[in-house]
């Protein structure tokens, strides 16, 4: 049979995952049908406030009854959350999914109004960071009963680590997988390599096309998708660890990366963290987690990028006006 493009989708991650694959019809289907199986168990075992591994591991953290045991998998992916959030300078932290709770962003309707600052202050005071958990093998030790776990900028990462891991021994040409802005390419789409658009924060329209190369994964962090509104002022989801309060220098930061065994975890989180990042600190926090192609849209609509990153861009023509 000859290779087609075959597309499926599913809700995950409280995101559109969307997978397409090049392959024969019956491989092309069980290949999906695989991913979204895959995707759609990682969005359990990690959710942050559903009940499952991570909201137990929270409840036994806030509850001081520590150690707890972990089974390999979530061993693994909160070493690595730690080391990128080490990496980030703490620009990135899952630890702080109490900030993301009283900011309301834990709903799958976000609505309310800020948080008074009375709230967030025992949380900023008690620093909840990634560095407070202690993983020896398979189990984890935390003494700070105010940290509580939200991998919402490392999951769909990881989930796209996963996929590549699942797709090496099937009989697939090529494959496009997005999870919500966070984009991986394997093989080719054909003759040509995969091509993906970079939309822009405000209003509609491309920012960019970029060709992604075998391996490599695009991720987008911004304040246009998830956001509370609130007396005519915007609060994206992005919580800055340093002040428990969202992220406001940029409307958007993309980071391109790979091929790497773990492109997309450091793609989802790098992105998160560049996102935080001040004005006049991304370039070095890039630096510091190894990302050299990055793009981002500063709070005035300004574009600024490394020079590996407008190498590989196709910008619009607003958009280059704006560069």
């Amino acid at each position: 049979m000859v290779s087609a493009v075959h597309r499926s989708a599913s809700y995950v991650f409280g995101t559109l995952a969307q997978v397409t694959l090049l392959a024969e019809p019956r491989e092309a289907q069980a290949a999906a049908q695989a991913l979204l199986a895959e995707f759609d168990r990682l969005h359990w075992k990690l959710h942050a406030w559903k009940p499952g591994e991570l909201d137990a591991l929270n409840r036994a953290i806030a509850a001081g009854e520590t150690p707890v045991a972990l089974d390999a998998e979530l061993a693994r992916v909160l070493r690595g959350a730690r080391e990128l959030s080490e990496r980030s300078g703490g620009l990135f932290d899952p630890a702080i999914g109490r900030a993301v709770g009283l900011w309301n962003f834990h709903d799958d309707t976000v609505q309310g109004e800020p948080p008074p600052r009375a709230a967030l202050e025992p949380l900023l005071a008690a620093r909840p960071r990634m560095t407070d958990l202690a993983i020896d093998g398979g189990r984890l030790v935390c003494a700070n009963r105010m940290v509580q776990l939200d991998l919402g900028g490392y999951a769909k990462g990881y989930a796209l680590d996963r996929a590549r891991e699942l797709l090496a021994g099937r009989p697939v040409a090529g494959a496009l997988i997005d999870l919500g802005g966070h984009v991986m390419a394997l093989g080719r789409c054909g003759d040509r390599p995969w091509a993906v658009g970079l939309r822009r924060p405000r209003g509609a329209g491309l920012l960019a096309r970029i060709e992604l190369h075998d391996g490599e994964v695009l991720s987008t962090s911004g304040d246009y998708e998830r956001f509370l509104s609130f007396r005519g002022r915007r609060y994206g989801h992005v919580i800055d660890p340093r002040s428990g309060v969202p992220a406001r220098s940029a409307r958007a930061a993309s980071v391109l990366v790979g091929p790497g065994t773990e492109a997309g975890a450091l793609s989802d989180a790098a992105s998160a963290a560049l996102f935080v990042a001040r004005p006049g600190e991304w370039r070095a926090a890039a630096a510091r987690m190894g990302i050299a192609r990055v793009l981002r849209v500063e709070a005035s609509g300004r574009l600024v990028a490394t020079q590996a990153m407008r190498e590989r861009l196709e910008l619009s023509a607003a958009a280059a006006a704006a560069a």
